[in-house]
């Protein structure tokens, strides 16, 4: 009977012991996040019925619309593309003409010296060779 009796108390005492759970009044409690998706989304079966979270005609929107941006991005750097081979194009050209031009002026220039001219060649040699005459007197300039 003792054991009893003392069993007894020390059950009394443990409950005594316990921390009471603190309720908050203020905060009410919230259903699992589970339940507020469901209510929501809808359950398994609804989510299968619609066809998926996202409606088709979304996803199909979505996919031409990437397409288009990528038509738009492709047409973009390709315009600037072209536009560039063209002004590279421009100016290789201009260059072309030039060496023509400087071509065509040292061809007329072999012709008149191929003539055997004898003023044509006596003005060559005096500017590209720095000739004089036996007769004449050089005066050196200095240029500034």
């Amino acid at each position: 009977m003792n054991r009893v009796v003392n069993s007894y108390s020390v059950d009394n005492r443990l409950r005594a012991q316990r921390v009471a759970p603190r309720v908050l009044p203020a905060f009410p409690r919230l259903p699992p996040a589970r339940e507020i998706s469901r209510d929501l989304i809808g359950s398994r079966t609804e989510i299968r019925q619609r066809g998926g979270l996202i409606p088709s005609w979304v996803i199909f929107t979505m996919v031409v619309g990437a397409m288009f941006a990528l038509g738009v991005s492709v047409n973009i750097r390709s315009h600037s593309e072209l536009k560039a081979a063209a002004q590279q194009f421009e100016i290789a050209n201009a260059e072309v003409s030039a060496l023509r031009e400087a071509n065509n002026e040292i061809a007329q220039e072999v012709k008149l010296l191929q003539t055997s001219d004898p003023a044509t060649i006596e003005t060559q040699a005096r500017l590209q060779l720095s000739m004089v005459r036996p007769n004449e007197i050089v005066l050196p300039v200095e240029r500034r």
